[in-house]
């Protein structure tokens, strides 16, 4: 025990060490930039960029560049007044290694002097990215000179280039790669950098955001300008045929979040407009896009909430009892942007996508507040347009909710003798890595398969009649469908229902699942392959999870029985059956054409469909889902040119199965 002891790692005073120079950065990118992989690489790009929009917005060039290579390096050229890198006897070293070379180092603490509104405020960016980079150049112009620096993995390789420049050009630029040895994933999509330059473009007005992709050798180039910001944005954003226009607020206040916190200064702008089509909501802080809001988001739920509930109480527009509307009701009908600037942010992390500033959500909510009351005072038409759909959308919401809980309550009893499902056979295991659910058609099917099956671990759902096609109906019919509510209630699962408009209808629990298998096991005829498709078509929409988690099966029943010599051969086609007799050569035999499952002896059902060792069973494989989903929608859903189109293509294939009697 005691050499064991001696074997083990010993944890001293000499174990603890700490990350120096770039494998702070490079050793933990996530910690820097959220992520490691390609999330991570794109927002050490912003980085760049930030500063590049920082110079723009503050007055200092009006186009910004950014280049991507067929390599997947990257360039961002701005036209501003150049990344300061000569020698800073403040500090008594070059400027180069406090902007690139030091984290928590840069321009930006001192934002009454350099910049009033930034989108960079740790002083992480430059430095972080370029100890990220395989390599990064650096192109400054500046006071008449021209400065070029070199890194190679964060570090600086040989020395700062200047030379004296007589042309008028000012600004940076940075080329550089992203390390495949930092992050695992450097292959920026290119949507990213078109929607990034867009939303900067709208929340930078009249400063011009270029992309430019490398392909074959040359560049094909985007521009992005809007020169009203974000009244244009929203303009392009709702299309034509809204229920209001587009309205532009703004104002300026000081204030601080905490009594013991200095005061800073809070730009803010917002437009906004109500629609009954669209609903987009987006923030946007120091340029920045808050993805996940903070405080403006709360400022903006809080504010319309009580103009509109206010509103609606003193015109009367509520029914007597009627509950006050949410801020989700509201929402399905608003488009609305809001572009703030402050001089003093606190992000939620260095991602920035959310803030969490005390004072930015006191002062947006009251500013909101005020502008949506003498909005509705001046606009008195717009007001009601705006009363009207939003009681709609409430009063939607609120019946949906119902038939969401009087169909989770159909769907969620269990199979006790208070509630139970007519013909079900239930088996006896209460395991359910081992059951089985045979879905079969018809009471005759269902004597069959009874007597032939394994009473320990096979179960027995016997489908009445044709299923709904549950591609075309609409769900509030297809739950008023007792056969398949039924078949939900046995599976035990719930459902699942993609949606958008109908996503709060789900209770889909996997691990509530009362099954291994669900067999689907009709007859080998036409109307067995109609049922079967129903069946299947009401799991893909209802319960989608169980075919691409590889629980459906299809049991394949014989079509003929070959009797030879007091023998029997099952054939599953007519390929199969052409094989055997060709086996059997000249014997004397008999070939008989199943008639349905309800036909065949237990012993029959047993041996070719229900008998583990023996059986055929086809898993609907996930791969297969689009495909199927396809074929559904094509052979039964509302696609009636593409089945008549079909129909004159492919239906000579089946001519010998049509019922022309």
């Amino acid at each position: 025990m005691a050499s064991e002891r001696r074997n083990i790692t010993q944890y001293g005073n000499d174990s603890i060490s700490s990350l120096k120079g770039p494998d702070r950065v490079r050793k933990r990118p996530g910690v820097i930039f959220g992520s490691d992989g390609i999330e991570g690489c794109q927002h050490a790009f912003f980085e760049i960029l930030s500063n590049s929009i920082d110079e723009a917005r503050s007055g200092f060039g009006d186009t910004i560049i950014v280049t991507h290579y067929a390599d997947d390096s990257l360039e961002v050229e701005d036209f501003g007044r150049g990344c300061p890198v000569d020698w800073n006897p403040v500090e008594n070293r070059y400027n180069w290694e406090l902007v690139f070379c030091e984290l928590y180092a840069g321009g930006k603490y001192k934002q009454e002097e350099n910049y009033e509104f930034s989108l960079g405020l740790n002083g992480l960016g430059s430095c972080a990215t370029q100890y990220s980079s395989e390599y990064m150049d650096v192109t400054v112009w500046r006071d008449g000179y021209k400065y070029f620096l070199h890194f190679e993995k964060g570090e600086i390789v040989g020395e700062m280039l200047k030379e004296e420049y007589k042309g008028r050009r000012t600004g940076s630029l940075i080329k550089w790669k992203p390390d495949l040895e930092v992050f695992t994933d450097i292959r920026i999509p290119e949507e990213y950098f078109h929607d990034t330059l867009k939303r900067q473009a709208v929340v930078n007005s009249r400063v011009k955001f270029i992309y430019r992709r490398q392909k074959d050798g040359k560049f094909e180039e985007t521009t992005y300008c809007y020169e009203n910001g974000i009244t244009d944005y929203i303009i392009e954003l709702a299309g034509e045929n809204t229920l209001t226009e587009p309205r532009y607020i703004y104002t300026e206040r000081r204030g601080r979040d905490r009594e013991d916190k200095p005061e800073y200064k809070l730009k803010i702008s917002c437009a906004f407009l109500f629609t009954n089509r669209d609903s987009i909501i987006e923030h946007y802080h120091n340029s920045s896009f808050l993805e996940h809001g903070g405080s403006p988001d709360k400022a903006v739920r809080s504010a319309f909430v009580f103009a509109i509930d206010r509103y609606l109480r003193q015109s009367g527009k509520y029914n007597k009892d009627e509950s006050k509307v949410t801020f989700g009701d509201i929402q399905d009908s608003l488009i609305f942007i809001s572009n703030n600037f402050s001089t003093m942010t606190s992000y939620e992390n260095q991602t920035k996508k959310a803030i969490t500033n005390k004072f930015i959500q006191e002062a947006m909510t009251d500013f909101l507040k005020e502008q949506l009351q003498v909005y509705f005072i001046e606009n008195p038409s717009d007001a009601e347009k705006i009363a009207e759909q939003i009681l709609i959308n409430k009063r939607s919401r609120e019946t949906a909710e119902k038939t969401r809980l009087n169909i989770k309550k159909k769907l969620s009893g269990g199979l006790d003798i208070a509630n139970r499902v007519q013909k079900f056979v239930d088996c006896r295991s209460r395991d359910p890595e081992r059951r089985e659910l045979y879905i079969v058609e018809g009471d005759s099917a269902l004597g069959s398969v009874k007597m032939a099956r394994d009473a320990e671990f096979q179960a027995i759902m016997p489908v009445r009649g044709k299923i709904l096609n549950c591609l075309k109906a609409d769900l509030p019919r297809i739950f008023k469908s007792d056969i398949i509510t039924d078949l939900i209630k046995v599976l035990g699962c719930g459902v699942e229902v993609n949606h958008k408009k109908s996503k709060e209808l789900s209770n889909f629990d996997l691990s509530a699942l009362r099954w291994s298998k669900i067999i689907i096991c009709t007859d080998a005829d036409v109307d067995g392959y109609q049922i079967r498709t129903l069946i299947l078509a009401m799991l893909y929409r209802l319960t989608p999870t169980l075919i691409s988690e590889g629980y459906v099966y299809i049991a394949e029943s014989p079509l003929y029985e070959i009797i030879c010599k007091g023998k029997s051969y099952f054939a599953y086609n007519d390929r199969e059956r052409d094989e055997i007799v060709a086996k059997l050569g000249d014997a004397k035999l008999t070939i008989n054409r199943s008639k349905g499952l309800g036909e065949n002896e237990a012993e029959m059902m047993w041996l070719t469909t229900m008998n583990p060792e023996t059986r055929r069973l086809i898993k609907v494989m996930p791969d297969d889902a689009e495909r199927t989903a396809q074929v559904f929608d094509l052979l039964l859903g509302d696609n009636l040119a593409g089945r008549k189109e079909f129909i004159a293509e492919e239906g000579y294939k089946y001519i010998d199965f049509a019922d022309v009697s």
